[in-house]
């Protein structure tokens, strides 16, 4: 954990000072249209490290205009759907089970992603975190 959460808070601050709040307005904000769902989903299948690493990108997108609904879309993708992770479960599980497991979460995620943006009380919670 000390090796990983300074390096992980140094690109998260580096992604907020880089980064212009329009551009993530325009791939992932309210506006957005369906493309913002895969940009989450590689965002979150890119990623590396554990759940808790995950908070604070979480938390710097939706200062830079993310709407809720992809933050948790982002938040459920990268709990289970990570690269290493696939690797690691390919490996001792194969493919046929990887794929089948992926084909039954992705849709739940993107479902739970929507259901719970809809929600005005959750704007609030993550526009003040």
């Amino acid at each position: 954990m000390l090796g990983f959460l300074p390096m992980m808070f140094l690109l998260v601050g580096i992604f907020d000072t880089w980064v212009p709040r329009e551009v993530i307005e325009r791939h992932v904000g309210e506006s957005a249209g369906p493309a913002a769902v895969l940009w989450m989903i590689l965002l979150a299948m890119l990623q590396a490290g554990p759940l808790y690493g995950a908070f604070p990108v979480a938390a710097a997108l939706a200062r830079k205009g993310c709407a809720p609904k992809y933050i948790f879309m982002y938040l459920g993708a990268f709990s289970a759907m990570k690269l290493p992770m696939l690797s690691f479960e390919v490996g001792f599980l194969g493919w046929r089970f990887s794929l089948t497991r992926l084909a039954f979460t992705l849709p739940v995620f993107i479902a739970i992603g929507y259901v719970m943006g809809q929600g005005r009380k959750c704007e609030e919670l993550i526009a003040n975190a």
